[in-house]
């Protein structure tokens, strides 16, 4: 919960406004009470008419003080609950974008999700209640102790023995309340995947007709959540009902001594009437405080999962360059071997170099370490062992900022957003109307762009499911070309255009972009047969490579590909 206090810091002089007009109005409210006594017991008795509607008078100053008082704090409190809660929400979004994607697979997309919405709530609920409840129900609990004890403090001494028993049950139970909460939480992240799983695959579902299928998955996430959250409200529910009882229990023994006391002559009626009003405020006041406990615990569960993310060291720090590099060439792997989980290798002993401007087709069988090739590349990942250089440097010797600027990109599963086609190759960059086009035509998709009513103002939905594979592809192309890329990264990014497409694409690349080093990792041959150099892999290592002609005939493997897809023929 520290971490909260970094938020907060800056909204200090609006918290403190705000905490000074809410115990003005508190205690203008535990000052009524104490009034209606003085009039009932002094006044009334004097028949002073003018000293009745004096202290009426005052009653009712108290009264709006308290009201305006409440209204105005509370107010204020909501605002800086929206401030605190806004920033809190963009630094968390901020961090988890920036999170490595060692990091990313360890917390998960759907816990992630989860983070940023349901635990970031239930913090900014927990600090709304505190600014609203947590000023006003201590005043009013001590406050009424301080003046029932100036009062009668026999009766004050009855009320107050109730109290440790009501903490000590408040406490006992809220402590239980952490874990609990944790474990719905984590039942959130279930369900949040599913859901999210279900919405990206809605058509593939509706397609194979398993509709009922995925509800019943669905089913066992949410039933899942219910568990949890049963238990742990049936938990937590028990503070109310026994605090309750134990306030009832109270408020009798508070009556029955003060009837005794009466009896006796050591104490009035008007007292025991103010007492049972001041008593009442301290039953608002604690049953306040065990809404707060209750909310504590969700709030302290929601803000330990936020502070993993928000404290997350990256694993990807920086190193200096040993300065062995070679800098004529562009990219090159230097015996690199990798495992995502530690276990096995998922790339063994890499080893190959491009010049600048060169290209590179890397061809294997699904699974056999393609992609993960490419994000050490990117240093999505650091390798077990060896060196991963641009320019001759090592690539952990780059900022973040220096690394990324030198990429364009399109991967197998890439994403498009809801907003124009023109935004969507702009990407947020400060690229022109004229580049963005110029991309286009290089990417073969001005032609289809160009057919749309409204053309690069065209409206993309969420996921391009508005497009056609194709189509959503050479969209892609595109913003990854429009960034004048030094390394143009292509990962299967062209397995939905036909042959003549695909072949006019690598015509336009290499007569637009010759000084931009591409790599092209694919499944077809044709994609690949026209690159400098070529890379056969398979179980994470290279186990062929050159060029077309000579793996052909040097590579059992990639001749047996380009049978199966070409008949030993191809395309140009």
């Amino acid at each position: 919960m520290k971490w909260v206090l970094t938020y907060l810091k800056p909204l200090r002089t609006r918290i403190t406004v705000g905490t000074l007009i809410k115990i003005v109005g508190t205690l203008a409210e535990l000052m009524i009470p104490f009034f209606l006594s003085h009039i009932l017991e002094n006044v009334i008795q004097s028949n002073d008419v003018k000293q009745i509607v004096f202290y009426g008078i005052v009653m009712a100053l108290c009264a709006v003080i308290a009201s305006l008082g409440n209204i105005i704090a509370n107010r204020m409190a909501a605002k800086t609950t929206m401030i605190f809660a806004t920033r809190m929400r963009k630094e968390l979004f901020s961090k988890t974008l920036h999170l490595s994607a060692r990091s990313t697979d360890k917390f998960t997309i759907p816990s992630l999700e989860a983070r940023i919405t349901s635990d970031t709530y239930n913090v900014q609920n927990f600090i709304g209640m505190m600014q609203r409840m947590g000023i006003r129900a201590p005043i009013l609990l001590l406050g009424g102790i301080l003046i029932t004890m100036m009062m009668d403090r026999k009766l004050a001494l009855v009320m107050i023995a109730t109290l440790p028993l009501i903490f000590i049950v408040v406490y006992s139970i809220s402590r239980k309340g952490v874990p609990l909460y944790s474990k719905v939480q984590q039942s959130v992240d279930g369900m949040v995947r599913v859901v999210r799983e279900d919405a990206q695959g809605i058509r593939v579902i509706k397609a194979l007709s398993k509709v009922d299928y995925e509800n019943e998955r669905y089913d066992k996430a949410n039933l899942a959540l219910k568990k949890n959250e049963t238990r742990a409200s049936v938990i937590m529910g028990v503070v109310n009902p026994i605090m309750t009882l134990l306030m009832n229990i109270g408020i009798v023994a508070v009556i029955a001594v003060s009837a005794y006391f009466v009896s006796k002559g050591t104490s009035s009626a008007t007292t025991v009437i103010a007492f049972m009003q001041y008593f009442t405020l301290i039953s608002m006041a604690m049953m306040s405080l065990s809404r707060m406990f209750v909310m504590y615990t969700k709030c302290a569960a929601s803000a330990k999962r936020i502070s993993l993310v928000m404290e997350n060291v990256s694993e990807l720090a920086h190193y200096e360059d040993d300065g062995k590099g070679d800098a004529t060439q562009h990219v090159s792997f230097e015996n690199v071997s990798f495992s995502y989980l530690g276990k096995k290798d998922n790339l063994k002993n890499i080893s190959f170099s491009l010049k600048k401007g060169e290209t590179l087709g890397i061809i294997g069988a699904t699974g056999s370490g393609k992609s993960t090739l490419l994000r050490l590349l990117m240093r999505f990942y650091d390798p077990r062992e060896g060196i991963v250089r641009i320019k001759g440097k090592d690539v952990r010797s780059y900022s973040q900022e220096e690394l990324t600027a030198m990429f364009g990109v399109v991967f197998q599963n890439d994403f498009l957003y809801a907003d124009s086609i023109e935004e969507n190759i702009r990407f947020g960059r400060e690229i022109s109307a004229d580049e963005i086009v110029a991309a286009a035509k290089i990417a073969q998709a001005h032609d289809f762009i160009s057919s749309f009513a409204d053309g690069y103002a065209h409206g993309v939905s969420t996921g391009g499911t508005n497009l056609s594979g194709g189509q959503r592809q050479r969209v892609l192309i595109s913003r990854a070309i429009a960034g004048h890329p030094e390394i143009l990264i292509l990962d299967d990014s062209s397995s939905a255009l036909d042959y003549k497409t695909d072949a006019n694409l690598r015509r336009a690349l290499g007569e637009a972009l010759p000084d931009a080093t591409v790599i092209t990792v694919a499944q077809r041959v044709s994609s690949v047969k026209n690159c400098d150099h070529i890379l056969v892999i398979e179980d994470g290592a290279i186990i062929g490579s050159g060029k077309h002609e000579e793996l052909l005939k040097c590579c059992a493997e990639y001749k047996e590909i380009s049978d199966s897809q070409m008949g030993g023929a191809f395309l140009d």
